[in-house]
This record gives structure tokens, C-alpha cells and sequence, in this order.
């Protein structure tokens, strides 16, 4: 009932002029549709998003694994430390972003370290340049995302046979080679869980963008869930607004199902 009918609720609208500024709505057919790929704000809002979606799945997953490996220890320390890696991951995104903001502006405290420094002169516009805003997102993101990786190859790490480390340290491989032949095949169902998942979270990126650059400047942080979102309660559209979705439902399904397919594969040929 929660997930099937505003689904098809949804995918309905898509085929309709729907719009909260009038009681009555007209059957458009694919006129939405059509209107999609003509659409240069929703193209460039695509183009934005993978952008994220590879850099901070990437991003996360590297460093997400080298921190597991260096905390993959039982002491009270360590769990400490694991703990307080995770505390991004269960923030909220709105205050994500606010924490963020108050960092990342022309006086806040990023610039203001590195001028005192003397790293720099003047404050760098780290939200108000494009290509600076956009890398902005992805460090910020990735810091997120970076937290549930963590965790995900903690415990995959854990779950492997001490003895298999014992046999090859016997058979004479070293730190390189033990990580090649026992780690790295080992974690692989984790891997695959954490990349999935890592692409699904960012592909419907929304809250953080919102308050941290609001999609700006110049439109160039601005997400397809972000698009959506404007589209529908800016622009009162809503049946092309569930076009988007659909659009962006679809998108999320193919590359999911894709990556977890591969994966899978190279689980099974490791």
C-alpha cells in the first residue's frame, strides 16, 4: 500500500497535465515524456548527478575500506573510534548541510584556518565558484557516505577466517599479498553491498544540496531530485515533475541492477 500506490499514483500523473493551481487535470499521453529529453535544466541536472554518483562512490569506498583496515582491531579504542566515524552517517541531511555551510562560506571556518595559516589571501569562494561548488558537494557527500562504507567493510573484514591469514602468511605472501588473495575476495559481497547502496543514496540526492548550495551558483549543483523538487512546488507542474521521477526511478533501477549484477560475477570469479 506505501510503495505500490503512490507508484502508480505517480506513474499516472506523468501522463497528465496535473497542476495544484487547478481543480482538473488533462491526459497529456507522452507529451511529458517527449518534453524530457528536450529539457537542457533536467539534462544538465543529469549530467550533475553522475558526476556525484561516480566521484563519491569511488571516493567512499576507497577511503571507506582503508579506514576499516586500519580500524579493524577489538580494543575499546578502536570500537570508539569506529563509533565516532559512523556519527555522519546518522545525521540528518539538513543539518549536514547547515554544519557544512557554516564551514565552507567566504568567512567561515575553513577560510578563516587558512588564512591564519597564511595559506591564502583572499577567501576562497569554496560554494560561490561552479566548478568549486560542485567539488564542494562531492567532499561533503562523500564524508557521508564515507561513514557507512566504514562500517560495511568493519564488518566484512571481521567475518574473515583468521586461519586463511595464518595459511598464507605460511605460504609466504606478504601484507600486499595476503590483502590480494584472502582480503580483497573475501569482502567482496560487502563491496557490492556498499557500492549499491552508496549509488542509490546519491543518485536521489536532495536535502544537502537544498541547504547547502541550493542548487546553485548558476544552477550548477543542482540535482535531478532537486530539479524534481523545484519543478513540482515552484513550478506547480506536477504531472512532468512525476515524468522525472519515473525518469530518475528508472535511472536508479537499470544502473543498480547493473552494478549488482557485475559484482556479483566478479564475487563469483574471485
Amino acid at each position: 500500500m506505501f510503495l505500490l500506490y503512490p507508484l502508480v499514483q505517480s506513474l499516472f500523473l506523468s501522463f497528465t497535465d496535473k497542476s495544484p493551481l487547478r481543480t482538473a487535470s488533462n491526459f497529456v499521453g507522452l507529451s511529458n515524456y517527449r518534453e524530457l529529453f528536450a529539457d537542457d535544466r533536467l539534462l544538465s541536472s543529469l549530467r550533475f548527478t553522475m558526476i556525484v554518483v561516480v566521484a563519491v562512490t569511488v571516493i567512499a569506498n576507497t577511503v571507506g575500506l582503508l579506514l576499516a583496515m586500519l580500524l579493524n582491531r577489538s580494543t575499546a579504542n578502536y570500537r570508539l573510534m569506529r563509533t565516532l566515524i559512523f556519527i555522519p552517517q546518522v545525521l540528518s541531511g539538513i543539518i549536514v548541510g547547515f554544519i557544512w555551510r557554516s564551514i565552507l562560506t567566504q568567512n567561515g571556518l575553513l577560510n578563516s584556518v587558512l588564512s591564519k595559516l597564511g595559506l591564502i589571501d583572499d577567501p576562497v569562494p569554496w560554494l560561490g565558484g561552479s566548478n568549486l561548488a560542485v567539488f564542494s558537494v562531492i567532499v561533503v557527500v562523500s564524508w557521508i557516505t564515507i561513514a557507512f562504507a566504514t562500517v560495511v567493510y568493519t564488518a566484512s573484514l571481521q567475518s574473515v577466517p583468521q586461519e586463511l591469514y595464518e595459511a598464507a602468511r605460511m605460504d609466504g605472501a606478504g601484507a600486499f599479498g595476503r590483502f590480494r588473495h584472502v582480503t580483497f575476495p573475501m569482502i567482496a559481497p560487502g563491496m557490492t553491498i556498499s557500492v549499491v547502496l552508496c549509488l542509490i543514496s546519491t543518485l536521489k540526492l536532495y536535502d544537502v544540496i537544498a541547504v547547502l548550495t541550493g542548487g546553485g551558483p548558476a544552477e550548477a549543483t543542482r540535482s535531478t531530485a532537486y530539479y524534481l523538487i523545484s519543478v513540482a512546488f515552484t513550478d506547480n507542474r506536477f504531472g512532468y515533475a512525476s515524468s522525472i521521477a519515473m525518469l530518475l526511478l528508472v535511472l536508479t533501477a537499470v544502473v543498480s541492477y547493473g552494478i549488482t549484477t557485475l559484482l556479483r560475477r566478479r564475487e563469483t570469479n574471485l
